[in-house]
């Protein structure tokens, strides 16, 4: 008898327990996820830079992709690292 009154007892508190959590305010959920959005910061020279690189080089992939001068075989990483390493050395 007392094996079915605790059962009960911690089937009814586990029933419950999901209604407690259910009915919090919904200001206290709204801010915690405005606390967790990040701003975003601003890019160093150098990432600026690498950035300015790949439009660069999309633009000229796109280009000879569409003129049909890409290499068979020629991936985007590829044409990407050989693109990059010109651009880097001013040619």
């Amino acid at each position: 008898m007392n094996r079915r009154i605790v059962a009960a007892t911690i089937a009814a508190a586990l029933l419950a327990a999901p209604l407690a959590f259910a009915s919090a305010p919904a200001g206290a959920q709204t801010a915690t996820t405005t606390t967790q959005t990040k701003s975003k910061r601003a890019q160093s020279a150098a990432q600026q830079a690498m950035h300015e690189r790949q439009k660069k080089c999309g633009a000229e992939w796109k280009a000879d992709k569409a003129a049909g001068k890409i290499e068979k075989g020629m991936t985007w990483p590829k044409y990407w690292s050989a693109c990059n390493k010109r651009l880097k050395a001013g040619g």
